[in-house]
């Protein structure tokens, strides 16, 4: 079974970092691209950031210059640091990935991650 689990979300006070973790693992052939959403309550699932096999990134105008999404390849991993937090950072993070299972391409979603940014 393929599975995304993630870690690392809390509680953080503005202007704090927290540092994202998701790591893929099960029967997986291939991973394409990476990302990140986040969805606040009462709001719609939006795009945070992305990152393909070959390194290329995609922010979220209200993230860029704060976030910065990577990827272990090796470790079937991406990650988000998360610097400069803001209380409209608060939301649900859930990690994304276009992975090649045993039999074909799938979009899998991680469980989320809480992210709470108060002071």
């Amino acid at each position: 079974q393929v599975q995304l689990a993630e870690s690392g979300g809390g509680l953080v006070q503005p202007g704090g970092s927290l540092r994202l973790s998701c790591a893929a693992s099960g029967s997986i052939l291939s991973i394409n691209t990476m990302g990140w959403f986040r969805q606040a309550p009462g709001k719609e699932r939006d795009l945070v950031a992305t990152i393909t096999t070959d390194g290329s990134t995609n922010y979220a105008d209200s993230v860029k210059g704060r976030f910065t999404i990577s990827r272990d390849n090796a470790k079937k991993s991406v990650y988000l640091q998360m610097n400069s937090l803001k209380p409209e950072d608060t939301a649900a993070y859930y990690c994304n990935a276009r992975l090649h299972d045993f039999t074909r391409w799938t979009v899998y979603w991680g469980q989320g991650t809480q992210v709470t940014v108060s002071s």
